[in-house]
Formats: C-alpha cells, structure tokens, sequence
C-alpha cells in the first residue's frame, strides 16, 4: 500500500502548533513585555514548541496586525536596537479566555478517551 504524499500527523501538528504557539507567546507577555529573541529563547527551551526565530517572528507580526501585540525598539547596551512586545488592552482581555478555551479542549479530549464507548458491550475481547 502506497503512502500518502503527506502524512496526516504531520499536517495535523503544524495546525495545532500554530494555535498554541501564539497562545504561548501571550502568556509570555501577560507578565512583563520581551524583546523577540528573548521570546525565542524562553519558547524554544520548553519541549514539544520546536521554536526557532523563523517561527516566532512571522507569528509576532500577525499578533501586532490583529491588536493583541505592541511593540517599541529601546537600544541594547550589548549591541543594535531590540524591538520589544507587549500585550496590548485586548491582548490582555484576551490570554484568560483564550487559556481558558485550550483548557477544555484539552479536558474534552481526556474526558472522550476515557469514556467507554456505547458499543463496548458487543465486543467479545473487552
């Protein structure tokens, strides 16, 4: 049997990721602003985000374009000029329900994989 030109796991965690990376970005503002590297360190080092700059910046920039980010550029004693990111009024409205949503996506999940199914009792092997 002939494998798909794309694997379906595949396409499925680029969508998924892109949802959460941006949510990831914000809870990452919600406490204090952060210039862009900073941002792609701090991501970068949690397991599972894959992050690279490539990633980040291109999701930063739609963030800005939606309202939810604002950004200043602060000269850097250690080198050119950092642009900084900082949640906006409705950047800032937005983190609580926005967590709150992946929160019971995520329990909606759990909850579907632990119920048994309505047809578990017509299958001889459970």
């Amino acid at each position: 049997m002939a494998e798909s030109a794309e694997d379906p796991f595949d396409n499925w965690t680029v969508q998924a990721r892109k949802g959460v990376l941006e949510l990831c970005i914000l809870n990452a503002l919600e406490r204090q602003e952060r210039y862009g590297y900073e941002l792609v360190k701090t991501l970068g080092a949690l397991p599972g985000l894959g992050v690279t700059e490539g990633t980040i910046y291109p999701l930063l920039s739609r963030l800005r374009a939606q309202g939810l980010v604002t950004t200043r550029l602060e000269q850097s004693v250690e080198g050119p000029m950092r642009k900084y990111y900082a949640l906006t009024p409705t950047g800032r409205a937005s983190v609580g329900p926005m967590n709150g949503y992946i929160s019971d996506l995520l329990s909606a999940c759990r909850e579907i994989r632990r119920r048994p199914s309505s047809h578990d009792h017509l299958d001889p092997l459970r």
